[in-house]
């Protein structure tokens, strides 16, 4: 699971004062370095975003789910997040048992530096990935990987120790080049910040903190980008973000909802709303004495008004969530739903031994139904979910502190105290919710960050992963969704619908079903290598 856009993220390394300091630098700075917004200089765009990925390595983890602008996979995702061809000039051809993919590579590719792409390149990838000394958190996302070789020059064959439906949705992997990543170490070399791939872009700088700046790559094997120069500014704070897009420093931004209706009348601006899986929650640590037990988690399922939260948090900008899988999902357990229900979780309290107080809070054994909720500083949508979610829970009686804090806070916080965290993933039902809820990944970096422990869900989360049967799949994700009404080691609050805002200027923009990875891989700028000036 990832609680930022980007990869299962990390803070960068400045304290709570360097922040300010940053956000106010680069509020009086154009990360363009034209003192505009880039489409004034015609052929550039410069847009807002909140958050910055730790690595542009696809070994550790940059890139895996598609739309990286400086790499690409040997299969892309279209418009309508169907398969299409990249690297590679066809999808898979695929054995009868489900266990052999075999892939015919685009011939005439180059990397970015001039060398040619060929299928040791994708062999390289793959292989520096599952190899234990690779810092990939994701690593488990290729677990029925069993072997990868070349054939000659223009053709690869996976060979997998079961059969994984999702597999082809996997090679959107983007690919890294062997004669640069190999000569030096995968998880702290120059690669991983100054990379070289065979995208429609190329990076041109990255002042970690404030901006990422991008030229169009003129040999791109698609055809050069129109938009010539492409800057992300790294803008965490979404006020900030919305100022700047204001004031004419930027061309485009996400936004929350309620600051993204006040661009509405603003004739040259256009907002985008894409569909996506995002979610937001909040993480019951089991090894916290109140946030582990099970009936505080039950009675917390049903206390929280989630249409509430989508109506006046969201503005109506996305639904209410029950789990990692939205309710319009063909994978979405019927019935699981959980309405909102005060009576219910004070009995669930009652009947559990937690009982009011003199102040109204509860108590059970000496221990008052108390934890803190952390959320990331300057995240107005995490900071109104916490501030809404311990308005609920403390008519209950369950009293939550909510406070704020950058990531190198609340990492080292996770293990026992709540978190306002987020994820989700589009397409196959395994994406999110083997590394969001397998115990076996409990404390492992941003992937099941309660350490959720449930034995039956263990078993269908593999059962799901370990066959291609579309049927025996969506009973093994029925059980896990079943589960978590018994035992909810997170409480789903929302699905949230991203906002985008941007400068009218140019054609060709549209929006994917996005993940909560948004920013470099997402919104209307998915396919900014097409857009083309208005005339």
């Amino acid at each position: 699971m990832t609680t930022r856009p980007v990869r299962p993220i990390r803070g960068t390394a400045a304290a709570a004062l360097a922040t300010a300091l940053a956000l106010t630098a680069a509020a009086c700075s154009n990360p363009g370095g034209s003192g505009s917004g880039g489409s004034a200089a015609g052929d550039g765009v410069v847009v807002g975003i909140a958050y910055e990925p730790d690595t542009l390595s696809p070994l550790l983890g940059y890139g895996k789910d598609g739309n990286s602008k400086v790499f690409d996979g040997l299969l892309a995702f279209d418009a309508d997040m169907k398969l299409k061809p990249a690297l590679a000039v066809a999808l898979p051809e695929v054995s009868a048992d489900g266990l052999t993919y075999t892939y015919r590579l685009r011939k005439g590719v180059k990397f970015s530096d001039g060398e040619p792409f060929t299928a040791e390149d994708v062999v390289f990838t793959y292989r520096t990935i599952l190899d234990k000394r690779t810092n990939n958190p994701s690593k488990t996302e290729l677990d029925a990987l069993k072997d990868v070789k070349a054939v000659g020059d223009d053709t690869v064959v996976f060979t997998l120790k079961y059969p994984y439906a999702a597999f082809a949705q996997r090679t959107v992997l983007a690919i890294a080049p062997e004669h640069v990543a190999a000569k030096q170490d995968v998880n702290s070399g120059p690669f991983t910040t100054k990379p070289v791939g065979t995208g429609p872009y190329v990076l041109t700088d990255w002042s970690k903190g404030e901006k990422l700046t991008f030229k169009a790559n003129p040999d791109y094997w698609g055809g050069a980008p129109e938009v010539k120069k492409f800057t992300m500014a790294i803008i965490k704070d979404d006020d900030v973000r919305a100022t700047r897009l204001r004031s004419g420093d930027l061309d485009g931004a996400i936004l929350p909802p309620n600051l993204a209706k006040g661009f509405k009348d603003d004739k040259a601006k256009k907002t985008y709303a894409a569909t996506s899986y995002d979610y937001r929650l909040v993480t019951l640590p089991t090894h916290n004495e109140v946030t582990g037990d099970t009936a505080i988690r039950r009675a917390l399922d049903v206390a929280v008004d989630r249409q509430a939260m989508v109506d006046k948090i969201l503005e109506g900008a996305g639904k209410p969530a029950y789990g990692p899988v939205p309710t319009d999902s063909e994978w979405f357990t019927k019935g699981t739903e959980r309405p909102h229900d005060l009576d219910r979780a004070k009995k669930i309290l009652d009947d559990a031994g937690w009982k009011p107080g003199p102040d109204g809070i509860r108590v059970k054994d000496g221990v008052r139904a108390a934890f803190p909720l952390w959320y990331v500083s300057g995240d107005k949508l995490r900071q109104e979910h916490a501030l809404a979610y311990a308005s609920d829970a403390k008519k209950a009686g369950i009293d939550i502190t909510t406070q704020a804090g950058t990531w190198e806070v609340i990492e080292p916080r996770m293990k026992h105290d709540a978190v306002l965290a987020g994820g989700g993933s589009p397409g196959d039902p395994d994406f999110d919710q083997y590394l969001l809820l397998n115990s076996s990944l409990g404390g492992d970096g941003f992937n099941n960050m309660a350490w959720y422990d449930n034995p039956a869900v263990d078993k269908a989360l593999e059962e799901g992963r370990r066959t291609d049967d579309k049927a025996a799949r969506k009973a093994a994700y029925d059980t896990v969704q079943r589960e978590l009404v018994k035992n909810p080691g997170y409480t789903f609050l929302t699905h949230i619908d991203h906002l985008y805002v941007v400068d009218d200027d140019w054609d060709g923009l549209s929006t994917q079903v996005e993940p909560h990875d948004h920013g470099l891989a997402a919104g209307p700028w998915w396919n900014i290598e097409n857009w083309a000036p208005k005339k």
